[in-house]
């Protein structure tokens, strides 16, 4: 049986790739912070399964600040694959906490790698590192590959950028198998909130209801390459799975503006966009990043793997989702009442 450690396993992504590798047999171990309050809802429903819980699926207590604990856990666990998922990872937030965003998203990743060297774990052990396309930033060329030179625009991008280049130096120095997977912005109904996707689809399923009067939005004009992140956690195995270590852009090959996003979604509930939504300066960042697109074909060509869900098909999963939560939100108002 593989064992697997992911950090950030409450997040979305780390979520989705839980459920994938306890499906393919793996013992699972996931990192958590302590918090007063719990924060494991997207993994929830796991526990409830007698045959995974305590047996298949192991959470601890940890921080990627503290490289003490990694070592400890790494020495504890050993892991035969790393999944480095957790971040400080709001765009717009690491404007506002730029320090706390580079020792978390950026000085995390070296704790980890230094513990897996540190404990001469680098031939048994694989290590994924969760990159990102805000590391390309000011694009210098459309798509984006694996080739494209960075220009990070936010605190965010930059510790990104950093973690990209420790990985990469890793892998070499000491022959380690890391890899680097430039994920493009992927959502899914387990999008946290304050992401743009989720709050669009969040909102006008509320106001489809009633519960809600407006949406307030920063710049409509910018424009992603969205995909759906149930698929692209399945890429991230696939990289592991590889002979060596290497770094892949994992994208759709296609861009739609936040406009765009927010037309399909009220489209979808028979809403006219234009009466429900209003601009706010608050939600613009100091540095913009205009428009992203990535290029997958190395991922296609080596891990034979491509999006089969696309933009339409991703706003309509996540307004559905979301519009049954509306449904239990009005419910309950109703029977409270």
């Amino acid at each position: 049986m593989k064992r697997a450690l992911i950090t950030g396993i409450t997040g979305q992504d780390g979520s989705y790739l839980a459920e994938l590798l306890l499906e393919k047999g793996y013992e699972v171990h996931g990192i958590i912070r302590r918090s007063s309050s719990f924060n494991t809802e997207r993994i929830d429903h796991l526990y409830s399964d007698p045959h995974v819980m305590g047996t298949k699926l192991f959470l601890h207590y940890g921080d990627l600040s503290d490289g003490v604990m990694l070592m400890k856990l790494l020495y504890s666990i050993k892991p035969n694959e790393i999944y480095h998922l957790a971040a400080q990872s709001h765009v717009r937030v690491s404007f506002d906490v730029p320090e706390y965003t580079g020792d978390v998203t950026g000085l995390g990743t070296v704790r980890i790698l230094e513990a897996i060297r540190e404990l001469g774990m680098g031939n048994d052990c694989r290590f994924y590192q969760a990159s990102s396309s805000e590391m390309f930033g000011m694009v210098q060329e459309v798509p984006q590959t694996e080739k494209t030179p960075f220009y990070p625009r936010s605190p965010y991008g930059c510790a990104k950028v950093y973690a990209y280049w420790l990985t990469v130096n890793y892998r070499e120095s000491y022959n380690m198998h890391a890899t680097n997977g430039i994920l493009f912005n992927h959502e899914s109904p387990r999008r946290g909130e304050t992401f743009v996707t989720r709050k669009i689809t969040r909102a006008a399923t509320r106001i489809k209801l009633g519960l809600q009067d407006k949406l307030y939005l920063g710049n409509l004009d910018a424009q992603r390459d969205w995909g759906y992140a149930k698929e692209y956690v399945e890429a991230m195995w696939l990289m592991l799975q590889q002979d060596q270590g290497d770094d892949y852009v994992m994208a759709t090959n296609e861009t739609h503006s936040v406009r765009e996003f927010v037309q399909k979604t009220f489209e979808l509930l028979d809403l006219d966009w234009e009466q429900y939504v209003d601009y706010d300066q608050r939600y613009e960042r100091p540095t913009e990043v205009d428009l992203l697109i990535g290029d997958p074909a190395k991922a296609k060509r080596q891990l034979n793997w491509e999006p089969k869900v696309r933009f339409n098909d991703l706003v309509k999963i996540m307004v559905d989702a979301d519009l049954v939560l509306a449904k239990q939100e009005l419910a309950y108002q109703q029977a409270t009442r």
